[in-house]
């Protein structure tokens, strides 16, 4: 379980392919401070651990999370969103997420609105239900809250120390992102689509 407080960027440094697994080897800061079998979320990806070497430390993606999630398209050099899975005790300074990725989304606007940036992504009608206004998402590892809600769309503000503290700060028009809907919504939902009407 995280909270969607990235704590740096890390950098990709390889991409190993083996069969239809991703091995994806990372610099980070944190890097001496894991362990092997630990759970970091990489742009919102929850990831294992499974090999560590000095400032950088390796995880593997396999196939159902590359058919998923935008990991496959990462080449050395990118930066990524990083986030340790969170302490029972510590604060939640974002909102419960899972590192479960639901959809990925294409960015369709970034403006600068006087000190903070306006993202607006694209919304697929079936997921429509569960984006309110006001209420939180995860995009790229990054919880964020709902600015703006259309049928077709959505936006979110981003702050000045988020925008250059995570990957939002290199987004463009048409890059796409890794979007976590809000777990009780989901729940929510799941609930209310089983329920029998008379």
């Amino acid at each position: 379980m995280f909270t969607g407080i990235v704590e740096e960027v890390g950098r990709v440094l390889a991409v190993r392919p083996e069969g239809g697994n991703l091995h994806l080897d990372i610099a980070a800061r944190m890097a001496p401070e894991l362990r092997v079998d630990q759970s970091v979320a990489h742009n919102g990806v929850c990831l294992t651990v499974v090999a560590l070497a000095g400032d950088r430390y390796t995880v593997t993606a396999v196939q159902e999370t590359l058919a998923r999630t935008t990991l496959g398209t990462l080449r050395p050099g990118d930066g990524v969103d990083l986030e340790r899975s969170m302490r029972l005790g510590d604060r939640i300074d974002g909102h419960l997420v899972q590192g479960h990725v639901d959809a990925v989304t294409t960015c369709l606007e970034v403006h600068e609105e006087d000190g903070s940036w306006r993202f607006t992504f694209a919304l697929d009608p079936a997921h429509r239900r569960l984006v309110v206004a006001k209420g939180s998402i995860c995009l790229n590892g990054v919880s964020l809250t709902v600015a703006a809600l259309h049928e077709d769309r959505f936006a979110v503000a981003v702050i000045p120390y988020t925008y250059h503290h995570t990957v939002f700060h290199t987004l463009r028009p048409g890059d796409r992102v890794n979007v976590e809907f809000d777990v009780l919504g989901k729940y929510v939902e799941r609930m209310l689509a089983g329920r029998v009407t008379a």
